[in-house]
């Protein structure tokens, strides 16, 4: 029973009130390779993940000798059709993306911190892949199958002003380090539009933060149009200017060129 002044009691109600639920809205993409995955708390939209992601994981496999292993790659990409959790919160928050009646789990964490001059950020602080090698439509033959986690190892990635969504077009990778054998998981996403904090509005993002990728495609596309019409503005200003010099010699007194004509003068 819960008595006045009990903060115990305070806590299970707000953990009852702060009602957490995840949405998978891939439907909505026309893109078949991206998926947009919704947290929400309390019926309001409190994390949102849009993207593609490409896994590449090593494994062993038995050579044909029966004694040595080799290392065989697995590839294979997110599914629109994964289940959704997660949790939200002013600080921190995450989201674990399951396939496969969980043989696979992708599970990100995000955080909130106080850079220079006060400057507030989000950023993807660790990214954990759990995958089962027992699992045979992408791991063949695979040698002493089980359930392996790969984790990140100090992360800083996606770093963000806080309350926008960070937006990147070009493929981000990230290197896990896996309980097999210490081995190295591949985890790129592209197309991506994150937001795990201060989402203003119901299923949508806010202001969009590019990363610095994409400002520098972007440049690389339109400074050729730059330069053109710089270019093209040095050759009207030096049309201009031989336009002009031509009317002003054409104005000028001719001399005689025969020097005899100047002693008739």
């Amino acid at each position: 029973a819960c008595f006045q002044g009990r903060p115990k009691c305070v806590l299970a109600l707000s953990v009852v009130l702060a009602e957490q639920e995840g949405e998978n809205l891939s439907g909505l993409s026309n893109n078949p390779d991206k998926a947009i995955f919704a947290v929400r708390e309390n019926g309001t939209t409190c994390l949102m993940v849009e993207f593609a992601v490409k896994f590449l994981v090593p494994y062993d496999v038995l050579a044909l000798n029966g004694i040595d292993l080799i290392t065989e790659q697995a590839s294979f990409t997110l599914p629109r059709g994964a289940e959704i959790e997660g949790k939200c919160g002013s600080t921190e928050s995450e989201i674990h993306i399951s396939w496969k009646n969980n043989a696979y789990i992708l599970r990100i964490y995000f955080s909130k911190e106080f850079r220079d001059k006060g400057i507030e950020v989000w950023k993807i602080s660790k990214v954990q892949f759990v995958y089962d090698t027992s699992e045979t439509s992408h791991f063949i033959n695979a040698y002493n199958p089980g359930k392996h986690t790969a984790s990140t190892h100090r992360l800083s990635a996606l770093v963000t002003p806080a309350g926008r969504s960070y937006v990147c077009t070009a493929q981000q990778t990230l290197t896990l380090i896996s309980s097999d054998h210490q081995k190295g998981i591949t985890v790129s996403m592209y197309d991506i539009q994150i937001q795990p904090f201060d989402i203003a509005s119901d299923f949508m993002f806010s202001e969009p933060y590019k990363c610095i990728t994409d400002q520098r495609e972007r440049l690389e596309e339109t400074l050729p149009l730059i330069l053109g019409l710089i270019l093209g503005l040095i050759i009207v200003i030096i049309l201009t200017i031989y336009h002009f010099h031509l009317k002003l010699t054409a104005a000028q007194p001719q001399l005689p060129r025969d020097r005899s004509m100047y002693k008739n003068m």
